[in-house]
Formats: C-alpha cells, structure tokens, sequence
C-alpha cells in the first residue's frame, strides 16, 4: 500500500507541511509529486534537513523521519513564497493529473492533496472549480463532498455554488443520487454496515410546515420516503440548528447538508486543524486538509500540520 501526496499551490503552505511533517516522518509509504527544486528550497527557507529521493516507483515502505520519495514535476517559473503566479497554475493540475492516474491504474492506493488557489488558476484563463470537480470529471465519476473529524461527518449536497443558486440545484434527483453514494461509500470505505444519516433541511425550522419554504414537504422529505424503502437509516429533514446538537449527533453516523456553508462551519469550529476534506463516489480514496494556502504563513515554519497529518491517517486507514 502506498499514498500519493499533492502539495498544492507552490506558493502557498503545503510544501511547507509535506517537508515539516516528513521531519518527524509521515507515518505511511508515500510519493510526494512535486518540483524537488521547489522542496529543497523551501526546506533551506525553514531551517530543515530533509533527503530528497526522487523516484516514479511509489514505495513501500515509509520513509524515515527527514526523508522523502518525490515524483519530480517541473514549475514553469521559479516560486516566491507567498506570491501567487498564474504561470505555475498548469503545475498545480499537472501533478494533480499524474496522482490522480496513478491511482485510477492502481499504483497508488489513496491521494492526499494540499490546499490549492482557485482564483490564481482561474486568472490563468483554466476554468476550475476545485479539487473535487476536477477529480470527478477526470475519473467520470459524481462527487460528494465530506469533511470528518473525530466525532462528526457532514456531506454536502451541493458544494461550491452561489447561495442564491442553492435552492433551485436541490432536487429529487440530485439527493438521491447524492445520499446513495455517501450510503455506498459509508458502508464500503468506513466499514460502517448500516450507517446512520440525518438530513437537514434547506429552510430556518426546516420549512416550518410549509411556512418558511416548501421544499421540505415537496423534495427533500419524498426523497427520503422513497430511500428508507431501500433499506436506508436516515432521519430528517431536520432544521439544521436542532440537527447539530448532541440529541441528534450521538445517534449518527453521518450528516447530510443541503449546502456548503450551511454544515462546514459546525465541522470547522468542531475540529478545524484535525479535520479531513474526503471525496465520495471516486473510484479511488481521496482525502485532503480542511483548510487553505495561507500564503502569509508560507516559509515562516508556523503553519500547522495536524489536518495534513490527519489526512495521511484517514487515507491509510481507508485504503487498509
């Protein structure tokens, strides 16, 4: 078994993590895809003494502690820390591509990505909407978003999309295909046999009876109806400020939100620096940190590494 791991935006932190981690040792065989000029650099910039050893081969066995296996991918441009450049946004794909292949051809069990800049990879004229879209159009596949940390799972069941598009994207369709696969993927990557979900509703009092916003009486409640005749363990709608209290949590295994700032701030404020940003419906494990590239903390040896640690642990854990 062997990880691969992506560091993200070469200006941003993730070099940074992937070289202070690997000072205390990763914990798992990994290959790092990355430019070894950029490492050996920024390791210089934080005082750390890492052996780099490049190889396309992934390995077996973890490296020991001040070590890496590094795939090599070229930059286009030499990196500043901290400064963003458009020029180096075909870099940040391309080592997402190769590691995202390698596992669909099964030389890799997991991925493991570091945070990466939309807004730079868009100024570069490369339409990209995250991590997640990316992966799921390269491996055809429908992704659903989750983060995880000790004690609460919550799945989107829409992502990156303006709020005001929300209301419209939630459809019978879209959560039963959306609920079937975290169903899936609960059962077959977490060994969980008849996994518990609570869903939230879109509106304040998940409609207040009709009151508030239909769209629990009329989408979100029907498609629940019509999966629990599946065999599913799901509870709700439910409003989302009752929804994420220990009443409902201890009792579930996962919840379900209808949109990304409605579940991910609970997620957040609960284990923000331990939680994990894992992809659902890929045909291969992906897991990632749950924060950005905090470009102001690039080479000042501050930035934290418990969620790209966590990351690498969710990944093995499930790939095992």
């Amino acid at each position: 078994m062997s990880i691969v791991i992506t560091p993200g935006e070469p200006a941003g932190i993730g070099p940074d993590l992937i070289l202070q981690a690997a000072s205390k040792g990763l914990g798992a065989p990994a290959l790092i895809l990355a430019d070894p000029r950029l490492l050996i650099q920024r390791a210089a910039l934080l005082q750390l003494d890492i052996r780099i050893t490049e190889t396309e081969v992934a390995p077996t066995k973890s490296a020991p502690p001040g070590a890496l296996h590094v795939r090599p991918v070229e930059l286009p441009r030499p990196c500043t820390p901290g400064k963003l450049d458009p020029e180096n946004a075909s870099y940040v794909l391309e080592c997402l591509r190769l590691a995202a292949e390698g596992c669909l051809e099964k030389d890799h069990s997991a991925l493991v990505t570091g945070p990466v800049h939309k807004g730079v990879i868009n100024d570069a004229g490369i339409p990209f909407s995250g991590h997640t879209e990316f992966l799921a159009e390269l491996s055809d596949s429908y992704p659903v978003m989750m983060l995880a940390c000790p004690g609460l799972r919550v799945a989107l069941a829409t992502t990156h999309l303006p709020l005001r598009d929300v209301a419209d994207a939630i459809t019978p369709e879209l959560l039963t295909k959306v609920i079937r696969i975290l169903h899936t993927d609960l059962q077959r990557k977490f060994g969980l046999k008849a996994p518990r979900i609570l869903v939230c509703g879109l509106n304040p009092h998940a409609g207040e009876g009709g009151h508030l916003g239909a769209e629990e009486m009329e989408i979100i409640a029907p498609a629940l109806e019509t999966l629990r005749e599946e065999g599913m363990n799901l509870l709700g709608p439910l409003p989302a400020d009752t929804l994420f209290t220990p009443r409902y949590l201890e009792q579930a295994d996962a919840v379900l939100a209808m949109y990304h700032d409605q579940g991910l701030p609970v997620l957040k404020y609960k284990g923000f620096g331990n939680a994990v940003n894992i992809t659902l419906g890929l045909p291969f494990i992906r897991t990632s940190v749950d924060h950005g590239t905090a470009l102001e903390l690039t080479g000042t040896g501050k930035a934290e590494t418990g969620s790209l640690m966590a990351a690498i642990r969710q990944a093995t854990e499930m790939a095992g």
